[in-house]
């Protein structure tokens, strides 16, 4: 994604500052955004850009935001060069003890259940919810994780990859190789496994995050023909699908480590922020990540689905309206829907609000006690910006 975006049509630059943490509007509208933070899902999708650019006048390229981050060292003097070693460190054997709650006799769902558990991927979600565990704790007087905290984040790792084996759309091989409705069973069997968990308040919060998935699918099979109804329903499913697990994730762990409420609230809203950027910055990609003949690979255009890019672009242009509501299902419509998404400012534009969710993820996360766990989160936020798929 380009480090810079001239919009002089919309008379609304980005332009490289010094980096400071999230600005606040001022005046009435910094007023409301203090008391209950910037409600971006509320805001009718052609006016974001309009109402965000005042309330927050510093707007930064995202290479900038991320390289002069001032979030390397804690007021303790504690330093940490990586986030992701940071949160390892406690999440050694991740995979290992995923594979050993999964004791199977079918030698046949064992294989499919394990080859999604190949020790390949960074763990994101894990990586945030042993950092969150550790900035909730030292609130009560404690640097260590607890094992049932550690637990919690192989339970949302187990979630995670059932919704992929669901949807299969990273490694599309389960389907191939032992079929559809096997595959689907498989999911079921990581997810009936990984809501196990001995704490009633976890597995109510944990409980939210499958009905949400459930529901963020359902979202997914209908289109609204109003545009910012339609809008509001991708943000609504766009947190169903992927923030949820984030945000319930890091708060079961503050449930565990942390008697205050406020810091509940506090765990919950960063996970639900950088959980929806990191979606949005992902339906960037579908766009500007080419496949091996140097076109946008598209998969959600060719999965019949609409995300921020399309849905922005029909504002410059309206025939993609047609196109959403039939699902692009005629001849032409899936080449050319990319076509009509990389002319107009729908890559930008997603991207900008995506930036925005990070502030408000960087806003609520300050809020904890200085510790390089809490700063490591601060810079995973950054991380979702500048990532690279």
């Amino acid at each position: 994604v380009a480090s810079r975006w001239w919009w002089g049509r919309r008379g609304c630059c980005w332009r490289p500052a010094a980096w400071r943490p999230l600005p606040e509007p001022c005046g009435a509208a910094g007023a409301a955004h203090r008391q209950k933070g910037l409600d971006l899902s509320q805001i009718p999708y052609f006016n974001l850009v309009k109402h965000l650019t005042p309330a927050c006048p510093n707007v930064y390229s995202i290479s900038q935001f991320h390289h002069t981050t001032p979030y390397s060292k804690t007021h303790s003097g504690e330093k940490y060069t990586d986030p992701f070693k940071l949160g390892w460190r406690d999440l050694k054997g991740l995979y290992e003890g995923i594979r050993k709650e999964l004791l199977i006799s079918t030698t046949e769902l064992k294989e499919m259940s394990e080859y999604y558990f190949d020790v390949k991927g960074k763990a994101f979600r894990s990586i945030i919810v042993v950092l969150m565990a550790r900035a909730c704790n030292i609130h009560h007087n404690s640097r260590h994780v607890q094992a049932s905290q550690r637990a919690t984040a192989l339970i949302a790792e187990m979630i995670h990859i059932a919704s992929l084996v669901h949807d299969d759309f990273s490694k599309r091989k389960t389907h191939k190789i032992w079929g559809e409705k096997k595959a689907v069973l498989a999911g079921d069997l990581i997810l009936s496994v990984g809501a196990q968990t001995g704490n009633t308040a976890v597995i109510s919060i944990l409980t939210q995050v499958i009905e949400d998935l459930v529901c963020g699918e359902f979202l997914q099979l209908g289109s609204k023909e109003n545009q910012h109804e339609r809008f509001a329903q991708y943000l609504e499913k766009t947190f169903k699908n992927t923030a949820s697990l984030i945000a319930n994730s890091c708060k079961a762990v503050s449930v565990l480590g942390c008697p205050d409420p406020v810091v509940h609230e506090i765990t919950y809203q960063y996970g639900k922020n950088v959980g929806i950027a990191f979606q949005l910055i992902d339906d960037v990609f579908d766009f500007t990540s080419c496949s091996n003949i140097d076109k946008p690979t598209s998969a959600d255009v060719n999965l019949r689905l609409a995300t921020g890019p399309a849905l922005f672009a029909c504002q410059q242009f309206p025939e993609m309206n047609a196109m959403i509501m039939r699902w692009f299902s005629l001849p032409g419509n899936v080449d050319r829907a990319p076509q009509y998404v990389l002319q107009s400012d729908g890559v930008q534009q997603t991207t900008y609000l995506a930036q925005q969710y990070c502030h408000e993820a960087i806003r609520e996360s300050s809020k904890l006690r200085p510790s390089p766990e809490r700063d490591a989160l601060i810079q995973l936020s950054e991380i979702v910006l500048t990532r690279h798929k």
